[in-house]
Order: structure tokens, then C-alpha cells, then sequence
């Protein structure tokens, strides 16, 4: 019993590790010709575990990565939180029908998703500094729906390995 619950255990710390990946290939620096279509993978990641695991992965783990990522961007601590919590919400409230589409419709739902967290993001730093809107900066929500597909495949192929005696949405 004490092997079972060291194995349950140790596919949870692999669900952290994928965080940690997304969190350093986010904070990789890009060319400044391309800064603009960095995609948000903190966000892709964040967003597939809520939508199969969302009982484990949460609001309050989305909290959490967004003061992460405050502290590695050196942000207005709590600027990311506030943005990947309501995310959180929105995609643990619209778990079934964003698990039902195609997954070019998901997509779709990721770059709107990605955009309003952008937003999010821009609305609460105009309160406290003064910024400029940048139709630009919302190429890297794009970006990162194009690459959905392609994550949420390999993640899939990871999960099913992992996951495939315990019971978890796919």
C-alpha cells in the first residue's frame, strides 16, 4: 500500500515539473524581433491541467503561478495571479464544453482566453503605472493558441501514460 501511494504521489510531482518546464521556457529570453509572439506557456499548461484534472489544479494553483510569475518578471506582485485566477475560473466554469470541442475550437478558445488575459494584464497595470495599449502584444495569445494543439497532444500522450489506471477526464 505505502509502494501505491509513493507512485500516486510521484505522478503529482511530474504535474509540478511541467509547471517548472513552462516556467522556464516562459522566462527563456527571445529575440527582440520576436518578444511579441512569445507564446504564454504557464498559461497553456495551466490551462490543460484545469481542464483534466480539475479537482487537483485549480484556482488557488493559479494564484499561485501568477505570484511565480511576478517574482521572476519582477511585475506589480499580484498582477499575474489576478490574470491566471480568472482564467482559472473561466476555464473550471466551461471545463465540459472547452473539453468537447475540436481541438481547432480549442484553440480558438485558447487565443481568446490568452487575449483576455492580456487584457487583464494591461487594465490592472494602467491603474498602477501609466502604459500604453499595444495592439501588438496580443500576437503572443495567438501564438499560443497555435501551439495548443501540439501541447495538449503531447501532454495527452504524458497524461495517458501516467494517468491511465487512475481516473482522470481525457
Amino acid at each position: 500500500m505505502q509502494s501505491l501511494n509513493y507512485f500516486r504521489s510521484c505522478k503529482y510531482w511530474l504535474i509540478w515539473l511541467s509547471f517548472l518546464v513552462a516556467l522556464i521556457l516562459q522566462s527563456m529570453p527571445w529575440p527582440e524581433s520576436l518578444s511579441l509572439f512569445r507564446p504564454s506557456w504557464l498559461l497553456l499548461i495551466l490551462i490543460y491541467w484545469i481542464l483534466i484534472m480539475p479537482d487537483r489544479i485549480n484556482i488557488g494553483t493559479a494564484f499561485s503561478m501568477g505570484i511565480v510569475t511576478d517574482l521572476i518578471y519582477g511585475s506589480t506582485l499580484g498582477l499575474h495571479s489576478l490574470a491566471f485566477s480568472v482564467i482559472a475560473y473561466i476555464v473550471s466554469r466551461q471545463n465540459h464544453q472547452i473539453c468537447n470541442l475540436m481541438l481547432w475550437k480549442q484553440a480558438l478558445s485558447i487565443i481568446i482566453l490568452a487575449w483576455v488575459m492580456d487584457i487583464i494584464i494591461f487594465i490592472s497595470n494602467l491603474l498602477v503605472i501609466n502604459v500604453v495599449f499595444c495592439p501588438e502584444q496580443l500576437w503572443n495569445g495567438v501564438t499560443s493558441g497555435i501551439l495548443w494543439p501540439w501541447m495538449f497532444l503531447l501532454m495527452h500522450k504524458i497524461g495517458h501514460n501516467l494517468f491511465s489506471n487512475t481516473k482522470v477526464v481525457f
